[in-house]
């Protein structure tokens, strides 16, 4: 019962982190992204991209070490579309985390370098539709929980 708990919070906490730095960079991304923004950006999407890879792990090893079987997810189409949505979530973080590289990148070559502001807005646009398809998560886990497999 102790794992099953610790996992289940440590699951709720590396989902509430995944959604404060998607926060952050939207913030970040609405305004003027200079040397500062870029670097923290830079930063952000790094602990974002860690927390992911712990979520992940933390999720298998709810299957593998929690109270509710392999069987309650197998069958669980609620849980099928949570992890379609988390998945288009990770793809749809790959463009972001490249141009955040390559923007530290360019800054690097040219202290003097700013990212096209049409291209912040494209960013910052991926990052919102982010953060929506992250509530559909959360309304997929309640549905989950509570009609398994209907």
């Amino acid at each position: 019962m102790m794992t099953d708990f610790l996992l289940a919070a440590l699951h709720h906490l590396l989902v509430y982190a995944i959604v404060a730095m998607l926060v952050a960079e939207s913030v970040l991304l609405r305004g003027t992204v200079d040397r500062s923004t870029m670097q923290r950006l830079a930063g952000i999407d790094l602990g974002y991209g860690l927390c992911a890879m712990l979520l992940i792990a933390v999720g298998v090893s709810r299957i593998a070490f929690g109270i509710k079987a392999y069987d309650f997810y197998l069958h669980n189409p609620w849980f099928h579309a949570k992890i379609g949505a988390f998945l288009l979530v990770g793809l749809l973080s790959i463009l972001p985390t490249v141009r955040f590289l390559r923007w530290r990148k360019a800054l690097a070559a040219d202290p003097a370098y700013l990212p096209d502001t049409a291209e912040v807005g494209k960013m910052r646009g991926i990052v919102r539709f982010e953060l929506v398809l992250l509530a559909a998560i959360f309304v997929f886990a309640a549905a989950m929980a509570r009609y398994g497999g209907f």
